[in-house]
């Protein structure tokens, strides 16, 4: 950590806030707050943290925002992000050497590999200097952040969580985030989907505790580690020896049979008795709802250990755009040659961060027959953590670079029909709030990779369509239009819903020459001219197989909240939201520094 400060301010990467500055809710809202800032703003390190309610003042400092921008994730890697995708490509195409010299290089590129596995030591890591054992156990002397209003409690987001299979031949790094219920028990966010809950299961049959071991901070590239979407039994601590060309040097844990890397800055160690399961959340998370409390296991803690001079590591998750944005520009051109053993036409996929990831990916492909599209979503569906996308849009090879939304929009727009889409069904997120049930709902593929005739409607001004959507429609409050010099535009409108969307959008059939696409959103939190927070807001909003119209030459989509209108009858979480108090506080002793106008375009 410390070698990393020093990196961020030799490239002026860094910001230091000196100011006294609470880990409940403070901390986590400037960290916020920069990284909506252009180019992801600057890594923050709080050297004056307190707690107010207990009156305690931590001595560490804390470290924000870390990757928070394309430079900044460079600088951490110590390469290009490209780079290690052609390591990677590299690796997955060695074919056995034809002569002599070829011989020799291979076997000169083998012999580097050696330096990718872990080395376990034998002594203790600098991670030990400090222990904490039996009655000094205090989860609370670590300024572990509260980052939102309503979330349960303080929770740790970016620790390495370190498990094993019951046998002990496979080991898994992960990313959860952690509740801390109190000074030695944290709340155990793994999801069903997630390597770590099939080691649970095997220690839940066998009727075993299952030992656990959590690290926070060291280098950086462990935590992005932690992330990585690597197959079934795979340590992902792999990926750091490929990365940096040097082994993790791995040190015991004191009470479990864990090894964890020698040089972080914080071990919390403990044991989840299967058997118990407590409620854990709600917590504010990366779809920028807050993820309802549900019941989780639990870890009891048997050892925190700790560096002297220490850094805690904290990021925070929210509305869209966020530090997860440049790790997962990192994770998505890094992996994308293993997602194309999968898929070998793929020539390339994207992203974009305020569709939440796993809401949506543009994907461009060489189609070679017809419904090939159609196999490439199946194949993404079947694909790892891919299986978790809900919304997948192709493209053929000829489009326009995915990144550059407003070609890529017009291109796709003037190929669309509503044969293009292709409705299904499959797993989902935990996190997934818009769906009938939790784990399992509507997918939706688009394939825009044939060129089709499409008529163009007839264009109306915005102010003249409203006011004949208003005639049909009393209950719409506003109405946009956008990619009108395109065959299929698309058209918002906001309404205060009084029944289900189906029957505004049957209401509306009358005016389908003037209209293709048509989206509902509600009227309240909602800009209707802002593009980037509605493709926030409506992937993750609709469940395909509920929200999706399609008539002869119209399509509805349906992105307002859901309720007993639409026979939803789960509970509908809120959306993540600063405190307004928090931030005029902030304000008012010169911390908070964001233009009003970004605060209003990300919604904050």
């Amino acid at each position: 950590m410390k070698k990393t400060i020093e990196l961020l301010k030799k490239n002026n990467e860094l910001k230091i806030i000196d100011d006294v500055v609470d880990i409940y809710l403070e901390i986590p809202h400037l960290a916020y707050a920069e990284v909506k800032k252009e180019d992801g703003g600057k890594a923050l390190l709080f050297t004056n943290a307190v707690e107010s309610k207990s009156g305690k003042k931590f001595e560490e400092p804390i470290l924000m925002n870390v990757f928070g921008s394309y430079k900044r994730c460079e600088l951490l890697f110590g390469r290009t992000i490209e780079s290690v995708a052609e390591e990677i490509t590299k690796l997955l195409h060695m074919k056995p050497p034809s002569g002599f010299m070829n011989k020799l290089s291979l076997a000169g590129e083998l012999f580097s590999l050696k330096n990718i596995f872990p080395k376990k030591r034998q002594s203790e890591g600098v991670c030990q200097e400090l222990k904490y054992l039996g009655t000094d156990i205090n989860l609370h002397d670590i300024p572990v952040l509260t980052t939102w209003e309503q979330d349960g409690g303080p929770f740790i987001t970016m620790g390495q969580t370190y498990t094993q299979s019951l046998d002990g031949e496979m080991v898994n790094l992960g990313m959860y985030r952690l509740q801390v219920y109190d000074k030695n028990h944290l709340g155990m966010h793994w999801q069903i989907h997630k390597d770590s809950s099939h080691f649970f299961d095997q220690y839940q049959k066998a009727g075993k505790k299952m030992p656990v071991s959590i690290a926070i901070g060291g280098n950086p590239l462990y935590t992005w580690c932690a992330t990585a979407p690597l197959p079934y039994g795979i340590n992902e601590l792999l990926m750091y020896g490929l990365i940096t060309k040097k082994p993790a040097q791995l040190v015991k844990s004191l009470t479990t049979p864990l090894y964890i890397p020698e040089d972080v800055d914080y071990v919390i160690e403990g044991w989840v008795d299967t058997t118990e399961l407590r409620v854990e959340g709600p917590f504010g998370d990366h779809t920028g709802y807050y993820t309802l409390a549900e019941l989780y296991p639990v870890l009891e803690v048997s050892a925190i250990t700790m560096r002297k001079k220490r850094v805690y590591l904290a990021t925070v998750v929210g509305k869209p755009p966020l530090e997860d944005k440049y790790m997962g520009w990192a994770t998505g051109k890094i992996f994308f040659p293993l997602l194309k053993t999968t898929v070998p036409d793929l020539v390339d996929y994207h992203m974009p961060e305020n569709a939440g990831f796993h809401n949506l990916i543009l994907a461009k492909m060489q189609p070679l027959y017809k419904g090939h599209a159609k196999q490439f979503m199946h194949a993404f569906w079947g694909a790892g953590q891919m299986s978790f996308v809900k919304h997948v849009i192709f493209f053929d090879e000829n489009a326009p670079k995915l990144e550059s939304y407003e070609t890529i929009c017009a291109y796709g727009l003037n190929r669309f029909t509503p044969q293009s889409l292709f409705i299904s069904e499959g797993i989902l997120d935990a996190l997934d709030h818009s769906s009938p049930e939790t784990l399992v709902g509507g997918k939706l593929g688009i394939d825009l990779t044939k060129a089709n005739k499409v008529e163009a409607p007839e264009i109306l001004t915005s102010e003249l369509l409203f006011a004949k959507v208003k005639e049909l429609l009393p209950q719409a409050q506003g109405l946009n239009q956008f990619m009108l010099r395109t065959a299929n535009p698309i058209t918002v409108i906001s309404i205060e819903k009084e029944k289900n969307v189906r029957e505004y959008f049957d209401i509306l059939l009358p005016l389908a020459a003037f209209m293709r696409i048509v989206v509902f959103v509600d009227a309240a939190k909602n800009d209707i001219s802002n593009a980037y927070m509605l493709v926030w807001r409506v992937t993750n909003n609709i469940d395909a197989q509920r929200d999706i119209f399609i008539s002869e030459s119209l399509v509805g989509v349906d992105g307002t909240n859901k309720n007993t209108l639409d026979g939803f009858t789960r509970e509908w979480p809120d959306d993540v939201d600063c405190t307004p108090s928090v931030v005029a506080s902030l304000k008012e002793r010169g911390i908070w520094d964001l233009e009003e106008k970004h605060s209003s375009y990300f919604q904050l």
